[in-house]
């Protein structure tokens, strides 16, 4: 694996780590009343992880199998040319990005999803079997918008590492998606009285502007994939 894809792979994981069920939630249920509970963060998070990497394993395989159908004609295509492909799509999508944002700015007036989501992540905090389905649910409609995961998957598809070194790194990178979560829950309980006003302003923020987070998600994600296809066309040795 070069420095390039790793830090495309961690870039993109970053991405992934702000989405409602990655960051949102947690923060959502650090702040319900009562002491933090690492069973239940434990369960959580770790429906997330293994939704995600079950979702992406699917992909992979699927992809696999596609390309292997495939193979005899992408052998025909130079790399320069499918890399010219990659470099357009991620700068169609961070174009694409800039009208999502303006097209939630429009909504803004009606109730977002936020607020939602929010009254969901305070009733699930009950107990083990809602907290269960509030990360599928959370996960299982996020699906739609999967944006740096799928940059990802391609970015390794096209890395030609083994499947086994791929099936590594997808699972890294789903432990990487939950990372900021487990810093905070690790900040909360060392120094709540200095995190909570954090979460407070961050559960501030994200009500009210969570409902761009799409946009921004599909814009980063178009930068990383065209950043990744600049570095190959025009710095490869």
């Amino acid at each position: 694996m070069t420095i390039a894809l790793a830090l495309g792979l961690i870039g993109l994981a970053l991405v992934d780590s702000t989405s409602i069920g990655t960051l949102f939630i947690p923060i959502w249920l650090l702040l319900a009343p009562g002491r933090v509970r690492l069973g239940r963060f434990a369960v959580y998070l770790g429906t997330i992880v293994v939704f995600y990497f079950a979702v992406g394993l699917l992909i992979l395989l699927g992809a696999e199998a596609f390309l292997d159908s495939i193979g005899s004609l992408l052998s025909s295509i130079d790399e320069t040319v499918l890399r010219s492909i990659q470099l357009a799509l991620g700068v169609g999508l961070f174009a694409y990005s800039f009208r999502l944002t303006s097209k939630r700015q429009a909504a803004k007036s009606r109730p977002g999803r936020m607020t939602q989501w929010r009254e969901r992540a305070m009733i699930g905090e009950g107990n083990t079997g809602s907290l269960i389905s509030l990360a599928l649910l959370a996960a299982t409609i996020e699906v739609a918008t999967m944006l740096p995961y799928l940059a990802a998957i391609g970015l390794l598809i096209a890395s030609g590492m083994s499947f086994a070194a791929t099936t590594l790194t997808l699972a890294l990178y789903c432990m990487v998606m939950v990372l900021p979560a487990l810093v905070l829950i690790l900040a909360r309980l060392i120094a709540h009285q200095r995190v909570d006003p954090l979460l407070q302003r961050l559960n501030d923020w994200m009500t009210k502007n969570g409902g761009d987070a799409l946009g921004w998600i599909v814009g980063i994600a178009g930068f990383l994939l065209a950043r990744d296809a600049v570095v190959f066309l025009f710095f490869a040795d």
